[in-house]
């Protein structure tokens, strides 16, 4: 991987991690465009960015996360960690099919572009279906909680938004913009931690090589990454106040088709 190819990679890690546009689909792009195949190599550069992208998230969500943590310390029941449950809850349906199904979930990852294309119109069809979604101020419960994870779940799929699935559910389920933004954004960092935690394993397993990305290429990629997330989560909370999420629907609609037709020409 080159410096250029590290920065660009990045890039799309951090800005279509929150924006409403699938990073997976689009790494997967990247990656293909790019003619990328070294799978260790691969591993690598994906820990690193989205440890880029966990730590962008604690920045900008800092101050909740410290008084959450806090609420947990006083061992007291009140709505910080009322909050706390039901980052647990949903967190569960993606962690089940994360430990039972990883060879399977594997299997749609490598290069299948037109299944990427396929998905993107489906992220595209949902974030348009959002227009439609009722207004109101319902609070989040339990049900509410694993309904949303049950979202992030199948955005496992690459094309598949995760913050466009988890996003769009809260508001079908009368979720307030704020209140769905924010707990879309902080229920991600369980199942990351998580999955990266299970890559750095990989990872150990790995023989050394001597091959593959240098240090600096990998730093830029994380940098890159690191940036980008701040400035499209960022921005991201702002769009979805403004009910202006559904605009990204055409963008994954052209994205879609040309991965498409660029697949199957």
């Amino acid at each position: 991987m080159s410096l250029p190819e590290a920065l660009i990679l990045g890039l799309l890690q951090g800005l279509t991690e929150f924006l409403p546009v699938s990073s997976s689909g689009h790494l997967e792009l990247g990656s293909a465009l790019f003619g990328l195949t070294d799978p260790d190599e691969s591993l690598r550069f994906s820990i690193l960015v989205h440890g880029a992208t966990v730590l962008s998230i604690l920045v900008v969500f800092r101050r909740d996360i410290l008084e959450l943590a806090a609420a947990l310390l006083r061992f007291r029941w009140d709505e910080k960690s009322r909050f706390v449950l039901l980052l647990l809850v949903s967190a569960i349906p993606v962690g089940i099919t994360g430990l039972l199904f990883e060879s399977s979930i594997s299997a749609f990852f490598g290069g299948r572009i037109v299944f990427v294309g396929c998905m993107l119109l489906v992220t595209a069809t949902l974030l348009f279906l959002t227009r439609y979604a009722p207004g109101g101020n319902s609070r989040l419960s339990p049900g509410k909680a694993l309904l949303i994870g049950l979202a992030q779940t199948v955005a496992i799929l690459p094309g598949i938004s995760r913050s466009g699935a988890t996003i769009s559910v809260a508001l079908f389920l009368g979720i307030d913009r704020e209140q769905a933004t924010r707990f879309s954004f902080l229920m991600v960092l369980l199942p990351i931690i998580g999955a990266t935690l299970l890559e750095v394993k990989d990872l150990v397993a790995l023989s050394p090589t001597g091959e593959g990305s240098g240090t600096a290429v990998l730093a830029a990629g994380f940098l890159a990454a690191f940036l980008s997330g701040l400035l499209a989560c960022r921005w991201m909370l702002g769009l979805v106040k403004k009910g202006r999420i559904v605009y990204f629907s055409l963008y994954c609609l052209l994205a879609g088709l040309v991965a498409i037709i660029a697949g199957i020409s």
